[in-house]
């Protein structure tokens, strides 16, 4: 009985805890204690003998032996497995706790369960905050859809473990990028999925510099394509040279269709620049020049030769010297060496045609003096020389002023010779009433012609100043404006040039108001002087009317000579009056003239016709028919008179003889 109790005992203790260490052994433990309770109790109750009483005890407590032992050995194992199960799990949560990396798990439904400090620090969360969200709420809109999908698979059993980047929210909201590697862990026996580890790699600071290197990269593949520029690469270890696709497009091959041979280059040199070029790469080779460069000719794929600058510099040698590593770049210079050939053949023309102007304007009589934009002499030609008086060489480099002062005949005022202003169009100026005064005060008239340099940019850059000795013509010219406006006997204004007076005297009473008077003087027994006498007598008493004229008026009185014995007078005065006796008075003094020619004398007399000129008195023509009909009067009058127009003659005395004026 005690001993079924002990056994009874034995048993609760395993089932006990084997129920505690594990619930599939502790139900083995329990089968095998029942089997062992049962055989101790119901073996004793058997009718058998007492060895068969000791045998079955025997075999019970063998069996309950065997029982104690399995039951042992299954708790050891049952507590070690829950030890290592145990130091496993707090490896597990050391290594997420301390890990660089972000750790998190989450369930499948995108929330995060836990997440290590790592992970909240990336985004700059707390724990605490982070757990409280889901992987959608801190994913960049942009990548939601590759979290979507990856869950999706994962809950379809398609995929078992996940890797890929993606960009997460920031709590201040920039993006951050990082990469995600982790697994599912399901169910034991069903394979049902329970949630996800991941680990989050920050790799924000790796994808800005990837960016970083290619826009770089960007920008130099541009840069190196947009001016025509290519790379070549030599590395004997990797058997030869590689050339960029630029490199290769700019000669018309393929790209890659001229990798390999490091000579094969050489090859395709114009023959008049090989020499050269092979000589240059020899000494650099060599180690004779720090760097390679030449400028030749290589044939394109079509024939056609193509300007290469090609720059290139050895990066590594071996033991003995030899060139391991080398690289180079090269430039399509073909427009640059064509631009130089024509500058070339431009500069050569422009050579020629400064040395024929230079020649030209040492040949030519004109004098020509050239100026920069700062008034400073650049040019001066022999004949400039002489007609200021200063050698050329101590000319240059001076300033105009200091060789060349010009004053403008009349008014006496220096003539400006100044550069035009942004807002006036270049012009030339030309003058024929200069005078040139000379360092020792010498004068002579001069032509000037005042020509601007304008340069491609509309910019004033200088003068060119064209000018001749003007004296003697400006004296012809001068004689020939006095003879074309005086009578060549009298020396009087002649009639052409009394008219246009006349005519601008009308214009302005018609304008501004106003009264002049206008007289139509007509000699009395000239003809008898001419026909007793000769022309040349006659020629003498107008000379001598003449002098009469301007003797008895004033200066600013208008005497003309209208042709034969007729003669003309303006006063300028506005009083009417004052005409009739103007009249009275050179009547007078032609009266007492005491003409002799040959030693006979001659008497002769004058008859006069006034009319206003005014506003109101019509036109020229009209003024002079009117003073013309007047004089008409006087001499049907008796000679000697002077009469008014006809419809002024309220204004004046009636024709009166010769006496009546005496």
């Amino acid at each position: 009985m005690q001993l079924r109790v002990g056994v009874g005992r034995i048993v609760a203790w395993l089932n006990w805890k084997g129920l505690r260490a594990d619930r599939h052994a502790a139900q083995g433990l329990l089968a095998i204690g029942l089997v062992a309770a049962a055989a101790s109790i119901l073996l004793p109750r058997l009718e058998f003998g007492a060895d068969a009483l000791r045998l079955c005890l025997q075999i019970s407590i063998a069996i309950t032996a065997a029982t104690l032992f399995l039951s042992a050995m299954f708790i050891q194992r049952i507590v070690d497995d829950r030890r290592q199960i145990a130091e496993s799990e707090q490896r597990f949560r050391r290594a997420m706790e301390d890990s660089a990396i972000g750790v998190a798990i989450v369930g499948l439904d995108g929330r995060i369960v836990q997440a290590n400090p790592a992970f909240a620090d990336m985004l700059g969360y707390t724990r605490s905050e982070i757990e409280a969200l889901t992987f959608l709420q801190i994913t960049h809109p942009d990548d939601l859809q590759i979290g979507r999908e990856t869950m999706m698979s994962l809950k379809e059993g398609n995929i078992h473990s996940f890797h890929f980047e993606k960009r997460y929210l920031h709590k201040d909201g920039t993006p951050v990028w990082a990469q995600l590697a982790g697994s599912v862990i399901r169910e034991e026996g069903t394979g049902r999925p329970l949630y996800l580890v991941s680990q989050i790699e920050d790799i924000d600071a790796r994808k800005q510099a990837e960016a970083r290197i290619a826009e770089a990269e960007t920008r130099w593949n541009f840069a190196l394509t947009s001016t025509g520029q290519g790379v070549w690469s030599l590395d004997m270890r990797k058997g030869g040279t590689t050339y960029s696709e630029t490199w290769a497009k700019m000669l018309g091959y393929a790209a890659g269709e001229l990798d390999g041979d490091p000579d094969r280059w050489l090859t395709m040199i114009h023959p008049d620049d090989q020499a050269r070029v092979a000589e240059a790469d020899r000494a650099h080779l060599a180690g004779e020049t720090p760097f390679f460069e030449a400028e030749f000719r290589m044939r394109h794929k079509d024939g056609h030769w193509v300007w290469i600058l090609d720059r290139g510099k050895t990066i590594e040698r071996d033991a003995e010297g030899r060139v391991i590593r080398a690289i180079g770049s090269l430039t399509d210079i073909t427009q640059r060496k064509e631009a130089e050939t024509r500058l070339m053949v431009s500069a050569a023309m422009l050579a020629d045609e400064k040395e024929r102007l230079r020649v030209t304007l040492q040949s030519i009589g004109d004098a020509v003096i050239c100026t920069d934009a700062a008034n400073r002499i650049t040019f001066m030609n022999p004949v400039a020389e002489k007609l200021t008086g200063v050698d050329v060489c101590e000319a240059l480099g001076k300033v105009l002023g200091h060789v060349y002062w010009a004053v403008d005949e009349e008014s006496g005022q220096r003539i400006g010779l100044t550069r035009p202003s942004a807002c006036e169009q270049p012009r030339c100026d030309q003058n024929t009433r200069a005078v040139l005064v000379r360092r020792d005060d010498t004068r002579c008239s001069i032509r000037q012609v005042v020509s601007p340099i304008m340069n491609d940019r509309k910019q004033f850059c200088g003068l060119v100043i064209v000018f001749q000795d003007f004296t003697d013509a400006r004296a012809l010219q001068r004689q020939l404006a006095y003879a074309a406006a005086h009578d060549a006997l009298t020396g009087l204004a002649n009639r052409s040039s009394f008219m246009r007076t006349m005519e601008e005297l009308v214009d302005q009473c018609r304008l501004n108001g106003g009264e002049h008077q206008f007289m139509f003087v007509d000699l009395d027994h000239f003809k008898a002087v001419n026909d007793t006498g000769g022309h040349a007598a006659g020629d003498a008493l107008l000379r001598r009317v003449a002098d009469t004229l301007r003797n008895v008026l004033g200066p600013e009185e208008i005497v003309a000579r209208l042709g034969g014995d007729e003669f003309a007078v303006i006063l300028k005065s506005g009083d009417a009056a004052r005409g009739p006796i103007a009249a009275r008075s050179i009547i007078d003094a032609i009266c007492n003239l005491n003409f002799s020619w040959d030693g006979r004398p001659h008497l002769i007399g004058a008859s006069i016709g006034l009319a206003p000129i005014r506003a109101g008195c019509g036109e020229l023509d009209e003024i002079i028919a009117r003073a013309d009909a007047a004089c008409y009067d006087a001499k049907a009058a008796g000679r000697g008179c002077v009469s008014a127009a006809p419809d002024e003659a309220s204004r004046d005395v009636p024709p009166m003889p010769l006496a009546a004026a005496s």
